[in-house]
């Protein structure tokens, strides 16, 4: 925390340095002078001493920041641009994480959003304020609060956007915005503004500021992650919550400088009612989450399964890209498998008769495991893989083998998805990409070696060596490609793909 103090320091006597140059310069002084009205403007506009100088422009400057960027998500919301086709993806991609362990955890956290935790907190938080005479802060936090409140119902009916179909329990609101972002931004938002402006020393101001942010994220990711909301209500959600908090906050700014707030020293008892009733919060909150079992959502998979004895013929209809995708939906590598395998047991047990293991899903403990390798250049057989999509949805089966190096950095990498098609005698059509990592990027994914074409001849020549091909055939897929990935590695095809059917 000294460190980071002294940094703000650093930073605060360089602005004050470049602040003393400007004005000590004579053209600057002379162009003072022959506009003085319009200096005096922004001289006023600039004063901390007054609300309505430096405190209202940074306010009205972050309100009509964050007011456009709301206008932003519900255009692209409207005319289905990059974000929202990042929402189905994203909510692929996390399906796959869901577990029973981590869904009673992010039940738990997204009920610090719910309506009836954050209003018997608010309550509390008008008690304290009370008793420690803060009447100032109470308009600002149920402005903030209600408004949030109402203009996010307003939103949600104007839109009338439908829950993604991946939800872990059902909600009887419409999906934009997130209700629970808002007042996450609006309510927790306001209590860290409240306790960093308040909190003495500068280290306990950063932890209040740290915690709150972590809460708000937390609960926003929670709904991502329980798959209730897109990303785009989430991020929307955000952005309504801000604009809520930053009038919560102008308005306690406004009675702030109005009319300053005496000092008081909270006495003894005070502070005694005020830790039990935050004790007291948390005993409801525990037993509410405790006893919360909200109706999970039991849909049926619809089956949409194709059955065809063309299976490239089917690729010419556009459901199914012939390219995975970005997260966003941009192409990238062109598929260069399709395989026909009677099941998904049959395939990971041809691939690993091919000599290929199976990577572990990513969690924390695989995650971790795979940094400290990386870390050590070590190997990992079965290292997680950074996911790649198609068709919207991640890859179900990543396979990977060990090159000469014998390390995470440079491995030999395959993913499959499973596809609705299935041949006339019931087995099932897997598509895949075959790539060749060459090191690590970004500490987070795998650079790619440009020529994928030679990868693909490689794990080609590994299930040939099996003996268990029935039949295959190399076909011209897609036109000759130069381009990039998602990281913006280089790649290069010829467009061919192998249809690979195993005895």
């Amino acid at each position: 925390m000294k460190f980071i103090s002294s940094f703000f320091v650093f930073l605060k006597s360089i602005a004050v340095s470049i602040k003393e140059a400007i004005f000590a310069n004579q053209e600057i002084k002379k162009k003072v002078n022959a506009h003085p009205n319009f200096f005096g403007f922004l001289r006023n506009r600039f004063d901390k001493n007054k609300f309505s100088g430096l405190p209202l422009t940074l306010l009205g400057i972050a309100f009509i920041y964050a007011l456009s960027l709301f206008f932003g998500v519900i255009e692209d919301i409207v005319t289905t641009d990059q974000i929202v086709m990042a929402d189905k993806r994203v909510e692929n991609l996390l399906l796959v994480f869901r577990n029973a362990r981590l869904n009673k955890i992010f039940l738990w956290i997204t009920l610090l959003g719910n309506a009836k935790i954050v209003a018997s907190s608010a309550v509390v938080a008008t008690i304290i304020f009370l008793l420690w005479k803060k009447k100032n802060y109470l308009l600002p936090l149920w402005v903030a609060i209600i408004g949030s409140g109402i203009f996010g119902f307003i939103s949600k009916l104007a839109f009338h956007r439908q829950r993604p179909e991946s939800a872990f329990y059902i909600e009887d609101s419409f999906s934009f915005p997130s209700g629970h972002a808002t007042i996450a931004v609006a309510f927790y938002g306001f209590i860290t503004y409240i306790l960093f402006r308040n909190l003495k020393k500068f280290g306990n101001k950063i932890s209040a500021l740290f915690i709150g942010i972590i809460i708000i994220l937390s609960i926003g990711f929670s709904r991502l992650y329980l798959g209730v909301h897109f990303l785009s209500d989430v991020w929307g959600g955000y952005l309504l919550g801000l604009l809520w908090l930053i009038i919560g906050i102008s308005i306690l700014e406004w009675l702030q400088y109005r009319k300053s707030a005496p000092l008081f020293n909270p006495t003894r008892k005070n502070k005694i009612i005020s830790i039990f009733l935050i004790i007291a919060e948390l005993i409801f909150y525990i037993n509410f989450a405790s006893r919360w079992n909200p109706l999970l959502n039991a849909r049926e998979e619809t089956s949409n399964e194709i059955i065809t004895a063309d299976i490239l013929g089917e690729f010419n209809n556009k459901k199914l890209t012939r390219f995975t995708e970005t997260i966003i939906g941009e192409n990238q590598e062109p598929l260069n498998f399709i395989i026909i395998a009677a099941n998904d047991s049959s395939l990971i047990n041809i691939m690993e008769s091919a000599g290929w293991h199976l990577a572990d899903n990513p969690t924390f403990y695989s995650v971790a495991k795979l940094a400290k390798a990386a870390f050590l250049n070590r190997n990992y057989l079965a290292a997680p893989m950074t996911p790649s999509f198609w068709n919207a949805k991640a890859h179900n089966f990543g396979f990977e083998k060990s090159t000469t190096a014998q390390n995470v950095r440079e491995r030999h990498h395959a993913r499959f998805w499973r596809t609705q098609l299935k041949t006339l005698d019931g087995a099932n059509v897997y598509v895949g990409t075959a790539s060749l990592d060459i090191g690590i990027k970004w500490f987070i994914t795998q650079k790619i070696k440009p020529d994928i074409d030679t990868e693909r001849e490689f794990l080609f020549s590994d299930l040939e060596n099996t003996g268990l091909i029935s039949n295959f055939q190399k076909e011209k897929f897609v036109e000759p490609t130069f381009g990039k990935n998602f990281s913006g590695d280089q790649f290069f095809t010829d467009g061919e793909i192998y249809l690979i059917i195993f005895k």
